[in-house]
């Protein structure tokens, strides 16, 4: 019983020290991955307010249409 015991702490232990380990080896990546998801929403949102200008340009620089069609 105590043996059982001592291996599920141990092997707590290890799991715990192996989460530990993969988290400061895998933190740069994550903050990478978060570094080109931000790069991405900045060019979309760039990407959009340059249709959105355009559109605007072409909707107030066009001349009227009336009811002639």
């Amino acid at each position: 019983m105590l043996r059982s015991l001592g291996v599920l702490a141990a092997t707590g232990v290890v799991g715990l020290v192996a989460i530990k380990l993969l988290g400061l080896l895998l933190l740069p990546l994550l903050g990478m991955f978060l570094g080109v998801v931000m790069w991405a929403l900045k060019i979309a949102l760039i990407i959009g307010l340059i249709w959105l200008g355009w559109h605007l340009f072409q909707r107030w620089t066009r001349p009227e249409r009336g009811a002639e069609a």
